[in-house]
């Protein structure tokens, strides 16, 4: 099985959240993950992405929208193989008045038009109660740093359910 990290961070927020993440994915025996920066091209690997199972879409958070890399990887993505997979998301951002739910939903629909299956890692089962996906405000603590680990142990568990 195989996870791909997708995401864009110019500060190294997005990217510490994603190595969180990461490190949740690694918690799940038969996983195989990798991070992938959209500021960096050669960061991205076709190959891995089309024979991943999931892909976790990250973004920081710009008034309610998301980063203008990753709406155009997703809007150029047609040789990338995406349908069939289990998608999920998360955004970073300064406020929790600063849309990072919205910012969510429109990688969301990004993702069921493209054919993917949406994964938010649930509420029934806790804390971390993601709605649509992880979103983390401000700075990085150890509580909120297991909760992003705890997100991606749960979308690997779901890609292992699954597949």
């Amino acid at each position: 099985m195989k996870i791909s990290i997708i995401y864009s961070s110019r500060t190294g927020k997005t990217e510490r959240v994603a190595q969180l993440i990461k490190e949740g994915v690694e918690r799940v025996k038969g996983i195989d993950v990798k991070l992938m920066n959209l500021q960096d091209e050669n960061s991205i690997d076709k190959d891995f992405i089309n024979n991943s199972d999931g892909i976790i879409f990250g973004t920081p958070t710009y008034y309610a929208n998301i980063a203008w890399e990753l709406k155009k990887w997703i809007d150029e993505s047609t040789e990338y193989k995406l349908e069939g997979k289990l998608g999920a998301t998360f955004a970073t951002a300064n406020s929790i008045a600063g849309g990072a739910d919205i910012a969510l939903l429109t990688i969301v629909n990004h993702l069921m038009v493209k054919g993917m299956m949406v994964y938010s890692g649930g509420v029934a089962f806790g804390k971390p109660k993601t709605h649509i996906g992880y979103v983390h405000i401000n700075e990085i603590c150890e509580n909120e740093a297991e909760n992003a680990r705890i997100f991606g142990e749960r979308i690997a568990n779901k890609v292992n359910k699954i597949f």
